[in-house]
């Protein structure tokens, strides 16, 4: 009977952390990102952590309003990573019309990776959301203090293994849930983020004891946006054959 268990406990939890990611933002106005550190070739349904866990953001202050751009498994989070971002992406970041939303989807990789989750959007594109607006968060991410519960076929085993020691904390959710936000009419975005001007981050955190978890993102205000000036130009080289990218 024990060993019948056993089996069925490790298909249901394999996993012995926890996460949820941004997986895509889309602006009012058009456009859309993923988050910063979102790897595209990362397994996201259930795996084990090295499969699944490595592109998901941690934070280091459990304040959301706090700066910093969180790190990965592969390290902190930097400006210089939206270039990734935008290879993925494409180059028009989330726009935002005045007292526009944003809205996507967070996928909740482990029990612990869920909502609530708060918004802040830092206008100046650094990083620094202590000084930022938090956002009017429309269209919430089930779960309490972070957390939710697993199918309930699967709470039992669970606490079972969390008992022996087997497995820690969480289990695996892979579920994607639907999150929207409103940026406050007037905003004004001034950063420089990845070859785009007018930039302003916005950082998507919930209130996990084991994380906080979420991501940052890049957007603009509709009709502001930009490709950001080279830092040196040749004026007596005319390009040949040159193509750019809207």
């Amino acid at each position: 009977m024990f060993s019948k268990l056993f089996i069925l406990a490790l298909a249901a939890s394999p996993l012995v952390a926890a996460h949820g990611k941004i997986a895509v933002i889309t602006g009012d106005a058009g456009g859309n990102t993923t988050a910063l550190g979102i790897q595209g070739a990362v397994i996201p349904g259930a795996g084990t952590n090295k499969e699944t866990e490595v592109d998901t953001t941690v934070f280091q202050s459990k304040a959301a309003a706090s700066d910093g751009l969180g790190k990965t498994k592969a390290g902190p989070n930097t400006l210089a990573d939206m270039t990734a971002v935008t290879a993925m992406s494409g180059s028009t970041l989330p726009q935002v019309s005045s007292g526009g939303s944003i809205s996507g989807t967070v996928h909740i990789v482990t029990s612990d990776g869920a909502g609530p989750y708060t918004a802040i959007v830092d206008p100046t594109g650094t990083g620094a959301f202590s000084t930022g607006t938090q956002l009017t968060v429309t269209q919430q991410v089930p779960g309490t203090k972070g957390n939710i519960a697993a199918p309930k076929q699967r709470r039992f085993v669970t606490r079972m293994l969390v008992n022996m020691g087997i497995v820690k904390r969480a289990t695996n959710i892979n579920e994607d849930y639907p999150f929207a936000a409103t940026i406050p009419a007037g905003t004004s975005c001034s950063g420089t983020v990845g070859g785009q001007s007018n930039v302003c981050l916005v950082k998507i955190v919930n209130p996990s004891n084991a994380g906080p978890f979420g991501g940052v993102i890049a957007v603009q205000m509709a009709g502001t946006g930009a490709a950001a000036a080279p830092a040196a130009a040749a004026r007596d080289v005319k390009p040949v054959g040159a193509k750019f990218r809207a």
